[in-house]
């Protein structure tokens, strides 16, 4: 299993983010720690500095569920 610092999943998710949808707004790492505050990411583990690791395939389902609900909230519906 791929695991991910803070840091490198703001950028992966940032990267999808602007695949799918051209101008969209930048992940930071800030963004992933709400998305863990609000629940919607959970840390798979930690580094040896004892900061959280995430999933791959947590990081993906994460940002598909927040950007679909972004979506929604401006009336636009995801594919």
């Amino acid at each position: 299993m791929q695991l991910l610092t803070t840091g490198e999943a703001s950028e992966l998710a940032t990267s999808w983010r602007r695949t799918l949808s051209a101008g969209a707004a930048e992940v930071t790492p800030a963004t992933i720690r709400q998305w863990a505050s609000r629940g919607h990411l959970q840390a798979a583990g930690l580094d040896d500095h004892g900061r959280p690791l995430y999933a791959l395939t947590d990081l993906a389902r994460a940002e598909h569920a927040t950007r679909v609900r972004a979506l929604r909230l401006v009336g636009i519906a995801a594919p």
